[in-house]
């Protein structure tokens, strides 16, 4: 799935998707049709309901007879199945109905179940009310994967609030631009030094309001939290010595009722649950309007594709940080959703993980092409025990053939390649579990989703079939448009269909092949270069690990690629040899008039390669000439 959040981080050692955290792990109501008459009223309302059964309208119009996909849709998958709406909170309301004894999280090997999660929800909510949480207030979660994420999550929700998701790894100047954007008015965090400092310099500056902090401890096993307490307590923060004590609240306090939450009535189609801040197309963080009905369907959608995902049966494995938008769909909602055992990582080693796949025997394995790469070169992974694993999912990033292909091979592990963006919550297409298998291609569209590929040059005329152009999709779990932003909104879609920034071709039978992002084009001598077909030759190398190619300044060219390569531990190679390498692979316009080797190479929040480090360099040093 395309577009990380805006900070990065650089890998030093594992690919860690997380906080930095020790063995102690501390920081170092029914659903309802969506066809419904009230939902008439809504701006664009047929328009919308058309795109969902497969037609467009007016000047998008096309027949259903010209969505190729169709033709190969996966076995017992319905493209025109019916959408069902509902509130987000739904998703837990009903499990814990139907499941309420099954293990919902299970974090450091602490378990909770459906029906304690869905009790604390119920009382954080009624909490959250109490401190004056109605319709439309706006919360921050600034969190690292925990049982507390989750249960605000859907407290939040249900008080009628709107979920403000933040990268734990923001600095003060990040958090502070985001929260006077989207108006956030409390924040919710932990009571650890690293979370708790930042927060406490936005309220002792008046950038926030109020904050709830909440305690860390207890969300360990019992032995574990009394280590912690004895040798861990530096790491804690003391919230009621802070000069802003007056707008803190303690968890406890928020919890201490035991009254229900009073009913909000939510219009899925057109209350906003969560503001999903992107840098979309522009690299400007901008605040997706994400509705319930966005998020429920999207989570749905995406449990329709594997149909042999059985309710109450599976376990999740959570490595990836629920405040990015691809886990909070594919981890923590459709694990919800499921039934599923949330088994949460709070960092991300490839020891670890190993461990805990042996240990816990997860069925679905959703990650980023960095996680597969780093497990693939495991020297445990030969004999490592994956047999457990239905459903790996990879997103974030397009997946490298090569990785794709090793690691099939070496652990007889299918790995479903998927396509998305925040902007569609996040998922949009993904490839049929059961095949066929297309090499490079980032599969069909999801049930309800119409993909169109449109000229570069002019965004309102469809490519023929087999042609390059810029995906655009239209659906429902397509965003309202970006918060306090109708400029960037109506910049970002043409008629019905959202704007990706991605480039790519679509064959004969629907099938999608990403080519490249229209931003990281290379206009070298007036010809046309792709980065990613640039880096897939490379990645053919049995030396390479990971590559990123960018374009830099060229006197003869104008512009041309540049390659920035990190090799496979204990593996060697030269520049002469990787040229070598290239040149029967790539047209004499792709090749790099520089190839650089490092030790690591720059990635976002969820382990994405990130090209945005690497441009700055470059410009950089070309300044100084």
């Amino acid at each position: 799935m395309a577009m990380a959040p805006k900070n990065v981080f650089n890998n030093k050692a594992d690919f860690k998707v997380l906080l930095p955290l020790d063995r102690f792990g501390i920081l170092v109501g029914p659903a309802v049709p969506p066809r419904i008459s009230a939902a008439r009223n809504e701006p664009n309302w047929e328009k919308r309901q058309m795109a969902t059964k497969g037609h467009r309208s007016g000047q998008d119009a096309a027949p259903a007879t010209d969505l190729p996909w169709l033709s190969r849709y996966p076995r017992g998958v319905d493209w025109r199945m019916p959408l069902r709406v509902a509130p987000l909170y739904a998703l837990l309301d009903d499990t814990a109905s139907r499941h309420g004894r099954l293990v919902c999280t299970n974090f450091l090997g602490k378990t909770l179940t459906y029906s304690e999660i869905a009790h604390l929800v119920d009382r954080t909510a009624a909490g959250l009310q109490r401190l004056g949480v109605k319709k439309g207030t706006k919360v921050g979660l600034f969190l690292p994967n925990s049982p507390t994420f989750i249960v605000y999550f859907f407290a939040v929700l249900k008080a009628g609030g709107t979920i403000v998701n933040y990268n734990p790894l923001y600095t003060v100047s990040e958090l502070s631009a985001q929260v006077k954007d989207s108006d956030t008015e409390i924040m919710v965090t932990l009571d650890l030094k690293v979370l708790f400092d930042k927060v406490d310099a936005l309220l002792q500056s008046n950038v926030l309001a109020r904050a709830i902090v909440c305690s860390f401890a207890p969300l360990l096993p019992p032995v574990k939290a009394t280590l912690f307490r004895l040798f861990k307590s530096k790491n804690l923060a003391r919230p009621l010595t802070s000069a802003a004590r007056d707008r803190i609240v303690l968890d406890a306090d928020v919890v201490a009722g035991s009254e229900k939450p009073v009913p909000v009535k939510i219009d899925p189609l057109k209350d906003v649950a969560v503001l999903q801040y992107t840098g979309g197309t522009t690299g400007t963080p901008k605040g997706a309007m994400l509705t319930h009905a966005n998020v429920y369907v999207n989570v749905h959608q995406v449990g329709a594709w594997k149909t042999d995902l059985n309710e109450g049966e599976e376990r999740v494995l959570g490595v990836l940080p629920f405040f990015h938008v691809f886990a909070l769909t594919v981890v923590m909602n459709l694990g919800v959703a499921k039934g599923a055992e949330i088994i949460i990582m709070p960092r991300f080693s490839l020891e670890d993980a190993l461990d805990l796949i042996a240990k816990t025997r997860p069925t679905v394995l959703p990650g980023v092409p960095t996680l597969f790469n780093a497990l693939m070169n495991h020297p445990r992974i030969k004999s490592a025990d994956l047999s457990s694993l239905k459903f790996c999912l990879c997103g974030g990033a397009p997946l490298p053939l090569e990785v794709k292909q090793q690691f099939e091979a070496i652990t007889g592990c299918s790995v479903v390649e998927g396509y998305g963006l925040s902007e569609a919550s996040p998922v949009v297409t993904t490839n049929p579990i059961d095949g066929p298998v297309k090499l490079g291609s980032i599969g069909l569209p999801l049930p309800g989703t119409t993909v169109s590929l449109r000229d570069l040059a002019d965004p309102t005329k469809e490519v023929a079939v087999g042609e390059k152009g810029e995906i655009c999709v239209s659906g429902p779990q397509v965003m309202l448009g970006y918060y306090k932003r109708p400029k960037d909104t109506a910049e970002q879609m043409v008629g019905e269909f959202l704007r990706t920034g991605d480039v790519a071709r679509m064959d004969e039978e629907g099938f999608l092949f990403i080519e490249d992002r229209i931003k990281d084009l290379i206009i070298s001598s007036g010809f046309n270069v792709y980065p990613r077909r640039v880096e897939e030759a490379i990645y053919e190398h049995p030396a390479v690990a990971e590559v990123t190619v960018i374009g830099i300044k060229d006197a003869k060219r104008g512009e041309a690629p540049k390659a920035f390569v990190k090799l496979k531990p204990g593996m060697e190679t030269s520049t002469e040899d990787m040229f070598a390498h290239l040149q029967p692979r790539i047209s004499k316009i792709e090749m790099p008039v520089e190839i650089e080797f490092r030790d690591e190479l720059p990635k976002t929040m969820i382990g994405k390669l990130s090209k945005k480090e690497l441009k700055a360099e470059e410009a950089a040093r070309q300044r100084k000439g």
